[in-house]
């Protein structure tokens, strides 16, 4: 069966902007709920100084959980070469705190989707750098995963590999052990597309996932993939929601993955309404869990 992780969807400001909560406060409360784990993220305030990290991840273990996974956002599609040079090294020093945490999945990106950047030009900035990151986590057992994304907090454009085409050329250009999916089928949705046609496509290369759930605010899915790019919907239209309670068809998702024999983690994003929510969240994950992947 997969294991369950938890993301701190409600907490990223406190936690990476005004420090208003400090990890320890999120530990005792992630590690209080049904998960095998905490999904960390390389923005928290607190891991900007490396010799806490080993703390950090005896705090979780002492706990009885682990921190399998990093989220970070590496922005490979800048034009200059020695930006892109730059995010590699952010990407190696991800890839090091991942490593110090106990984890074995650290997050890549694409790159902004830059006005002047042609799809050809993107593709080979973003999967160059990718490649050139792979050996240095291969070297420390890390699986670099790519998230079909929307869009970094701090950046100004939305991802390059957003729409589905896209995403999966990049996928398909780049072949290695140490490089997997992790499948968001909320963010497809910001795309304007279908999240299971994506899944179809990829299933083979999922190897993590983000559980989320997001509900019209507004209008239609219709709606919705008539915005150009998608982007838009993000504000307009869309909203993180309970999950099994949104638009996201769960019983698909998990038929789809246990065809492919997936196995590994799944990590919730989910929570921005309370711990309360988040407690339903992880008992609804946990039920149809335990319905696709029997012990």
């Amino acid at each position: 069966m997969p294991k369950l992780a938890v993301f701190p969807k409600a907490f990223m400001h406190a936690l990476c902007k005004d420090g208003s909560m400090q990890l320890s406060e999120w530990i005792d409360l992630a590690t209080a709920l049904d998960v095998d784990g905490l999904e960390w993220y390389a923005g928290f305030l607190e891991m900007a100084d490396a010799s806490r990290w080993a703390g950090f991840r005896r705090q979780v273990e002492d706990k009885g959980k682990v921190i399998p996974m990093m989220c970070c956002s590496p922005d490979f599609t800048h034009p200059d070469r020695k930006f892109r040079e730059q995010e590699i090294a952010k990407q190696q020093r991800w890839i090091d705190m991942t490593y110090s945490l106990g984890g074995s999945y650290c997050r890549v990106l694409s790159g902004q989707r830059r006005p002047e950047l042609t799809v050809e030009e993107g593709l080979r900035l973003a999967a160059d750098c990718i490649n050139a990151c792979i050996p240095y986590a291969a070297e420390r057992n890390i699986t670099l995963i790519i998230e079909n994304h929307y869009k970094d907090d701090f950046w100004e454009y939305p991802e390059f590999a957003q729409q589905m085409e896209v995403f999966c050329r990049l996928v398909d250009m780049i072949h290695h052990p140490r490089f997997g999916v992790n499948y968001d089928p909320s963010n497809t949705y910001l795309a304007g597309e279908d999240p299971l046609e994506l899944l179809k496509r990829v299933s083979g290369r999922v190897v993590t996932m983000h559980a989320s759930d997001r509900y019209l605010k507004e209008g239609t899915i219709e709606d919705l993939r008539r915005e150009e790019g998608g982007a838009a919907g993000y504000a307009k239209r869309l909203s993180h929601g309970e999950i099994g309670k949104g638009l996201n068809d769960y019983d698909a998702i998990f038929t789809e993955l246990t065809r492919v024999g997936f196995d590994s983690w799944i990590s919730i994003e989910d929570g921005v309404d309370g711990m309360a929510q988040l407690e339903r969240s992880v008992a609804f994950l946990r039920r149809k869990m335990k319905e696709y992947w029997p012990a």
